[in-house]
């Protein structure tokens, strides 16, 4: 054991001996000295830094184009040539260049001065369709193109690689480019714009909407810009007064999403877009000046619908005056010194100009429209006076009703009534009415005359007689010295406090003066400027009185109020351009005036019931309606009857309504989108007070002979689908529904801002934004 022991520690020795002889000069076992440098490569090109460029977008609107006149060369006959640029919007809102376009479609038109006797005095020209090659032109990466099962040659497009976002295009194909006109007149305007295909979100969808450029109008010859093409009468601000604003453009009309806009529909629909002979049987027309006039007027096609026909333009309801032409021609006086057949022939549906049959009293045979202006071009037979385009509110006032004293006395004390005596000063054609005048022959209907009613300390009003006059301007009523008198008895508890007074009377006119509407014997005259269905509004300020004190404060109503007000009522009268076209034979202007039967506290409806069409009809072939379980109103305060109204949730007792729900509960009858607050409301319109409830200080909702808290009686009226869950829902945020009305209009608020408020995340503000 020992000597294998020492054994191991003279070899361990020898060991370190070796090693330590073999590292003796302390260089052997380093590295050698560093080689000679390698020649650098050649550096790579530096990466775009990251969100400089955009491929994706989040909507149609995120894309927009820049396009030059010296970078394009679409018109006549030369070489064609494109060069563009995209621009697309980052999630943060950044706008970068927009690469990887693979398709665009090119649009061209001509404004063309029209010789021929026929038609608009000037003329849009589509350039490709003129030639029989379609209405536009594809531009795509291989220069062929497959749509809708057609293929065929495009011109070809490149984005520049050394400047992202940039494209060019050119014509690779034997012949022209189908936009390249021969026979264009490049000192003429024209309009250029395009379309791309195939943009996506950052979740690989296809965007919503059409991608569409701005449109460039400008002079081929020149390279000039032109900024009034002279034939662009109707502005896409127009059209969005009642069909809506979604991202600049049109939000809802159904036939081509947003390409509508008026200065971009021309491109297809102008003279040289024919319908086929099948199409003209039907009453079909595709140039846009007379195809818009009929499809406004309910007569774009024959009385014989069917298909597609029926679906977009069978049942159309103008909500405004179709007689008002600045409506929609807001822009310049062509709509007046341009005159062709068949322009007017879109709402004079039944004038036969071949047999002259219903063409005035002469039945004139008109051949072409060369003769128009002979008649129509000047004096009492123009479009401005026979159609009284911009009267309606200076007309107003020709008849006028101004409250001048409200009374109370007690004729017969203690049996529980007093008499109320109102005067009134009333002019009508700028003159005091002449003592004897019989008002009732000049009005539309005689049941009409004095608005009054309470205003409680909160501003809330009850009016004194329902939903009637409380008194009459005819029966019982003097006149002297251009005052009104009228008296009438009511209960002693209703006359006291602050009321308000106003009118509303609705007279016939003609040729800017009030006329009768009838003759001594009571018979109605005919050929009146406005008629029975479509009178003249008094104007009929509103005023308040002190029935206690006469010299005392008054309560200003809460419908008067700006400050508690969230409707626009200049956005009703720019799609429906004024109230009392709305109203039939009641002579009301302003929302003061509704105010006296549409309030919180008129605990009645005259429609009750919902009612959709089931797409079924009776053996007359009548449509039938069928009434939705369960669901009823039993007030009508204006905003839930507007609601009710225009978001189809109305019944068909007395007629098809003009906006309804179909089986599908499918929308018929609006023309703008259901859910944006602000194409009636103020533009950001706060609808919720600090302390949660109404913006209007509306805290209860008369039903019947009891009360309902008043957001969800607000909320339900458009979301037709207020069924069990619907109602368990507004219960449990506190509402008082008709179920289980409260006797007392004191009730507590809901909190239904507590989600739903502005900003909230699911406030009003989120949850209906278009």
């Amino acid at each position: 054991m020992m000597k294998n022991y020492n054994k191991s520690l003279m070899a361990m020795a020898l060991f370190s001996a070796l090693t330590l002889s073999a590292c003796g000069d302390g260089k052997d076992g380093q590295d050698g000295a560093p080689g000679t440098p390698g020649t650098p490569g050649t550096p790579g090109t530096p990466g775009a830094p990251a969100g400089s460029t955009v491929s994706y977008v989040d909507s149609a609107a995120d894309v927009t184009f820049e396009i030059q006149p010296a970078d394009i060369n679409v018109a006549g006959s030369g070489t064609f040539a494109i060069k563009f640029k995209a621009m697309g919007k980052t999630p943060q809102g950044k706008t970068v260049p927009f690469t990887g376009l693979d398709m665009v479609s090119l649009y061209s038109v001509t404004v063309k001065e029209n010789t021929s006797g026929d038609g608009a005095p000037l003329q849009w020209v589509n350039n490709a369709m003129t030639q029989g090659l379609g209405s536009s032109m594809y531009c795509t990466l291989t220069g062929t193109y497959t749509s809708r099962g057609r293929t065929g040659n495009a011109c070809t497009m490149v984005e520049d690689a050394s400047e992202p976002g940039t494209y060019t295009g050119t014509w690779t194909h034997d012949g022209a480019a189908p936009i390249m006109n021969p026979n264009d007149d490049l000192n003429a305007t024209h309009r250029f714009f395009m379309r791309a295909y195939n943009i996506k979100d950052s979740e690989g969808n296809s965007v919503s909407g059409k991608v569409l450029s701005d449109r460039l109008d400008f002079v081929p010859a020149t390279g000039e810009l032109v900024a009034d093409t002279g034939k662009d009468t109707v502005t896409v601000e127009a059209c969005m007064n009642c069909h809506g604003n979604q991202d600049g453009h049109i939000a809802k009309i159904r036939a081509h999403g947003n390409y509508e806009n008026p200065e971009n529909c021309i491109t297809c629909h102008n003279p040289d877009n024919q319908p086929s002979e099948e199409q003209l049987a039907e009453g079909w027309v595709f140039d846009f000046g007379a195809m818009i006039h009929r499809i406004h007027a309910g007569h774009h096609i024959s009385d014989y619908l069917s298909g597609e026909a029926k679906e977009y333009f069978g049942e159309i309801g103008f909500p405004g005056e179709l007689s008002e032409c600045t409506s929609c021609h807001n822009n310049g006086d062509s709509w007046e010194q341009n005159l062709y057949r068949q322009a007017c022939k879109g709402c004079h549906i039944n004038v036969n100009y071949d047999t002259g049959e219903g063409h005035s009293e002469f039945s004139l045979v008109q051949t072409n429209d060369t003769q128009c202006k002979n008649c129509h071009g000047a004096g009492g037979l123009s479009p401005a006076v026979v159609h009284n385009v911009g009267k309606r509110a200076e007309y107003a006032n020709l008849f006028k009703i101004e409250a001048q004293t409200a009374t109370v006395t007690d004729p017969t004390p203690g049996d529980g009534k007093k008499t109320l005596t109102v005067t009134a000063k009333i002019t009508m054609n700028g003159a005091p009415v002449a003592d004897g005048t019989v008002l009732s022959d000049y009005m539309t209907s005689t049941t009409r005359g004095m608005l009054i009613g309470n205003i409680d300390a909160n501003g809330s009003v009850t009016a004194l007689n329902g939903t009637s006059a409380a008194i009459s301007i005819t029966s019982g009523a003097t006149l002297a010295g251009g005052i009104l008198t009228n008296s009438k008895e009511f209960d002693e508890t209703k006359l006291t406090g602050t009321v308000y007074v106003t009118a509303e009377v609705q007279v016939c006119a003609d040729k800017g003066a009030v006329v009768k509407c009838r003759d001594g014997a009571g018979t109605a005259l005919e050929g009146l400027e406005f008629g029975v269905d479509h009178g003249l509004a008094n104007s009929a300020p509103l005023t308040y009185f002190n029935l206690d004190d006469p010299s005392g404060a008054t309560v200003v109503a809460r419908m008067d109020d700006p400050s508690r007000i969230t409707i626009d009522e200049a956005k009703c009268n720019g799609c429906h351009q004024n109230l009392t076209h709305i109203k039939g034979t009641h002579g009301v202007t302003e929302f003061t005036q509704c105010m006296n039967c549409h309030n919180e506290n008129t605990g009645m409806s005259f429609h009750s019931t919902v009612q959709y069409d089931t797409g079924t009809v009776d053996v007359d072939g009548n449509r039938i309606f069928a009434t939705v379980p369960g669901l009823t109103f039993g007030q009508r305060d204006l905003v839930t009857v507007a609601h009710r109204f225009h978001s189809g949730n109305w019944d068909a007792g007395r007629s098809i309504p003009a906006i309804y729900r179909d089986k599908d509960m499918k929308l018929n009858g609006f023309p703008g989108v259901e859910n944006d607050c602000s194409a009636c409301h103020q533009d950001n319109a706060k609808f919720f007070a600090a302390d949660g409830g109404l913006t209007s200080g509306k805290r209860a909702v008369l039903v019947g002979s009891n009360y309902v808290t008043p957001v969800a009686e607000a909320c339900r009226a458009c979301h037709e689908h207020s069924d069990d869950a619907a109602l368990a829902h507004f219960k449990s945020m506190g509402a008082i529904v008709a179920s289980d009305a409260a006797t007392s209009k004191d009730l507590p608020v809901e909190s239904c801002a507590t989600c739903h408020a502005e900003g909230k995340e699911f406030g009003v503000d989120k949850m209906h934004a278009n």
